[in-house]
C-alpha cells in the first residue's frame, strides 16, 4: 500500500470554455431535477396535462395521435397561373394546405405598372393586381376544400376580400372558408418594412378585420402574429418569443378598446414561428410561449374559454439558416428545425426548400422539402407519443429560462408604454440589431461553426439548378391590367372607391367598401392609394 497521497484529479477538457444556446443561455451538461424545478422522481409542477391550461405539453389532448399537424407548403411566384400550377402540383404531392407568398408590389399596395414596382413584379411572389389574379391563382382549387394561408400584412383586408369574392364565385359562402392572414403589422414596422400606413390607421383596419370576420368568415384566423420575421431579422429565440407576444398584446388591447368581448376574438388568433438549429432550445421556446400566452389570456385579459388561452401556431424552417455554399447539407438542417417544431407542438408547418438560398424553389426541391414533413411524420414515430421531451430537466429547465427571460422584456416594453410605443421609440429594433449583430462576428470569428461557411468547405462545388423568372412575366402582367382598366365599368370602379374614401374619412368598417371596391375591379394599388390619401404613410423611426 502507497503511502503517497493521491494526485488530484485533471479537470476534464472540454470543447470549449463555455457552453451556451444561441440565445445566450448558459447550457449546465447534465441536468437534475432541481434545475427544471423538480424534485427527484416528479416532473415540474407547471407543466401540466397535454390539452390543459397552461397548454405548455401542447394544445390538444392527443396531438398528433389524432392526426398529423398540416403540411402546408409556402408558395408564390410570377403570375397567378405561374403559382396555381405549382399549388396544383403541391396538392397532388401530399400537401393538405395552401400558404401564398405575394410580390413586394402586392404587399406594398402598388400595382404592377406603378413606376416603384418595376423590377419586382412576380419576383418574390405571385403578382396580384385585381379580383381577375385571384381567380386566375385558385382556379381549379376548391376554397370549401382547402385551408389557405396568406402571407400578406398591409394589404391584408385587400386580399382577404379577394378571396372571400373568389369563393362567392366557386359557390362557397364565407362562413365556410378557412384559412389565415398573416395580417400583423406591428412586426413590419420592427423587423419586415412592408408597412403603408402609420400604426394607428394601421390598427384601424386590423380591428375592423377581428370584427367583420366574427361575423361574416367565423371560421378565419384573423391575424398570425408572427415571430418569424423578428427572428429572420437576427432576433434570438428569447426575443422572439418576448417580441411576438408582445405584439399579440397589443392587437388583444386593441380589440378590447373597439369593444370586442375576448372569448369572441381571441379563439381565431394564430401565431406564426421560426426554428432555428438549437434544437433543445427551439423545443423549449415553443414551450414556454404557450404557457406564457396562456397566463397572458387569463390572468391579464380575463378570456375564461380554455381556445381563448391556447396558443396555436404555424412554423416554418428558418430561411436565414439556408446556405449557398454546399446547398444540399440544407436539407439536414430542414430536417433538423421540422423535427424541432414537431417536438415543440406545431399545428402547421412549411419546410423550406434546400436551393432558397439561391433563388426560388425548384419543383424537385418543394417535393424534397414536403417529404421532409411526410418521413418525420409517416416513419419517425415521433408523432405517435404526446410531448416525448416533456419531463426532461434539460428541456423544462431551458424552458423556465426563455420564459424568464422573455418576461423581462415584456416587463421592459410594458414600462416604454406598451409596443407600440415601444415600436415608436425603436427598442425592439435595436435589440435585435445588437443580437444580429453579435451572431456575425461569432461567425467571423470562428465562435460560431456554420458547415461549409467557416468550416468544412469544398472548392469547385457543382452547380445547382436555380428556377428564374422570366422577364416577359413583368410585360404581360401590366399589359394584362391595362386591359382589365379599359374593359371595366369605371363609373361603378370609382364610385365604389369614393365609398371607401368616405367609411376612412368616418368611423364606418372598411372591410364592407373594400369588399365592394374588389368586386367592381378596383385594383389592389388604387384601394391602398386611398387609404394613403385618407391615412397618410408611415416614416420609420431612426434606430442608431
Amino acid at each position: 500500500m502507497s503511502d503517497k497521497p493521491d494526485k488530484p484529479s485533471k479537470a476534464p477538457k472540454l470543447r470549449k470554455a463555455a457552453f451556451k444556446t444561441d440565445a445566450d443561455i448558459e447550457i449546465k451538461g447534465a441536468y437534475r431535477p432541481d434545475d427544471a424545478g423538480a424534485t427527484a422522481g416528479s416532473v415540474a409542477p407547471s407543466i401540466s396535462e397535454p390539452g390543459t391550461y397552461p397548454f405548455t405539453r401542447g394544445v390538444q389532448p392527443t396531438m398528433y395521435r389524432g392526426q398529423f399537424w398540416t403540411m402546408r407548403q409556402y408558395a408564390g411566384f410570377g403570375s397567378a397561373s405561374e403559382s396555381n400550377q405549382r399549388y396544383k402540383y403541391l396538392l397532388a404531392q401530399g400537401g393538405k394546405g395552401l400558404s401564398v407568398a405575394f410580390d413586394l408590389p402586392t404587399q406594398m399596395g402598388r400595382d404592377s405598372d406603378h413606376a416603384m414596382a418595376r423590377g419586382e413584379v412576380g419576383r418574390v411572389g405571385v403578382a396580384i393586381d385585381s379580383l381577375e389574379d385571384m381567380r386566375v391563382l385558385f382556379d381549379g382549387i376548391p376554397l370549401g376544400e382547402v385551408s389557405t394561408s396568406m402571407t400578406i400584412n398591409a394589404t391584408a383586408a385587400t386580399l382577404l376580400c379577394l378571396y372571400v369574392a373568389v369563393g362567392e364565385e366557386q359557390g362557397v359562402p364565407a362562413s365556410e372558408l378557412r384559412g389565415t392572414i398573416q395580417n400583423d403589422i406591428l412586426k413590419e414596422y420592427i423587423a419586415r418594412g412592408t408597412y403603408i400606413y402609420p400604426p394607428t390607421p394601421s390598427m384601424r383596419l386590423i380591428t375592423d378585420i377581428f370584427t367583420w370576420c366574427s361575423k361574416v368568415v367565423p371560421q378565419w384566423n384573423t391575424v398570425s402574429i408572427s415571430g418569424y420575421h423578428i427572428r429572420e431579422a437576427g432576433s434570438d429565440a428569447v426575443q422572439e418569443v418576448a417580441f411576438t407576444l408582445a405584439d399579440g398584446i397589443a392587437y388583444v388591447e386593441a380589440a378590447k378598446t373597439a369593444g370586442l368581448d375576448v372569448d369572441e376574438f381571441a379563439p381565431r388568433l394564430s401565431f406564426f414561428f421560426n426554428v432555428h438549429n438549437n434544437f433543445l432550445e427551439e423545443v423549449s421556446k415553443f414551450r414556454a410561449a404557450r404557457r406564457m400566452w396562456a397566463r397572458i389570456m387569463k390572468e391579464k385579459f380575463g378570456a375564461k374559454s380554455p381556445k381563448s388561452q391556447m396558443l396555436r401556431f404555424h412554423s416554418q424552417t428558418a430561411g436565414v439558416t439556408l446556405q449557398a455554399q454546399q446547398p444540399l447539407v440544407n436539407v439536414a438542417r430542414v430536417t433538423l428545425q421540422a423535427l424541432a417544431s414537431v417536438l415543440g407542438g406545431t399545428q402547421s408547418l412549411h419546410t423550406n426548400s434546400f436551393d432558397e438560398a439561391l433563388g426560388l424553389p425548384t419543383e424537385e426541391a418543394a417535393r424534397i422539402a414536403l417529404r421532409t414533413q411526410q418521413v418525420i411524420a409517416n416513419e419517425s414515430g415521433v408523432a405517435d407519443f404526446i410531448d416525448p421531451l416533456g419531463g426532461s430537466w434539460a428541456v423544462e429547465a431551458l424552458t423556465n429560462e426563455i420564459e424568464s427571460k422573455a418576461q423581462a422584456y415584456l416587463d421592459k416594453i410594458a414600462e416604454l408604454g406598451g409596443m407600440p410605443a415601444a415600436i415608436e421609440q425603436g427598442f425592439p429594433q435595436r435589440e435585435i440589431e445588437r443580437r444580429a449583430y453579435e451572431h456575425q462576428r461569432a461567425v467571423e470569428r470562428g465562435e460560431r461553426i456554420v458547415v461549409g461557411v467557416n468550416q468544412f468547405q469544398i472548392e469547385d462545388e457543382a452547380p445547382v439548378p436555380v428556377a428564374t423568372i422570366d422577364p416577359a412575366l413583368e410585360r404581360d402582367q401590366v399589359a394584362r391590367l391595362t386591359a382589365l382598366r379599359a374593359r371595366r365599368n369605371q363609373a361603378e370602379t370609382t364610385r365604389t372607391l369614393a365609398n371607401l374614401d368616405a367609411a376612412a374619412k368616418g368611423n364606418d368598417n372598411l372591410l364592407p367598401a373594400i369588399l365592394g371596391a374588389v368586386k367592381a375591379y378596383a385594383t389592389v394599388g388604387e384601394i391602398a392609394d386611398v387609404l394613403r390619401v385618407r391615412f397618410g404613410e408611415h416614416q420609420p423611426t431612426r434606430t442608431l
